[in-house]
């Protein structure tokens, strides 16, 4: 029961922690692999900011390292909680949001619709300074009002 609230204090925690690199890091001295996602009609598979996954996956996998030795302790559930949350973030943010895989075509539910707003608001903006929005899954209430009816 212990691991399982770290799990999902970790996975909580991670939105927090997305939302000031993706403000202050993505928006701030790692401009330069960010920008291209704010460029409209990217046209490659892969762009630079999908470094930040990297980013991400090496404090998981040390801590899934760290948490199986000597013995499975509380570190491997924090790893996992990231490797949830990292996941979470591929499935809404590429998936459903920008469509760069079309798994999810015909999804309709409220809050993917809410979520998919507040991200093209995001969006609007292509300058590094100007922007609004920077969490994922916990997005202010005002994108999912229209949708709610």
């Amino acid at each position: 029961m212990t691991f399982a609230l770290v799990t999902l204090g970790t996975f909580i925690l991670m939105e927090g922690i997305t939302w000031c690199t993706h403000k202050y890091v993505m928006h701030g001295f790692g401009w330069y692999l960010h920008e291209d996602h704010h460029q409209p009609g990217y046209p490659h598979v892969f762009e630079k900011n999908d470094a930040f996954f990297v980013v991400f996956a090496i404090p998981s996998m040390m801590l899934f390292f760290f948490g199986i030795r000597p013995e499975l302790n509380f570190l491997f559930f924090i790893g996992l909680g990231i490797l949830f949350y990292g996941l979470a973030y591929f499935l809404i943010h590429d998936v459903l949001i920008h469509r760069r895989f079309k798994w999810f075509d015909k999804t309709d539910n409220w809050y993917f619709r809410g979520l998919r707003k507040a991200h093209k608001i995001h969006h609007k903006k292509l300058g590094k300074h100007e922007g609004e929005c920077f969490g994922m899954l916990f997005v202010p209430f005002k994108y999912f009002k229209e949708y709610l009816k």
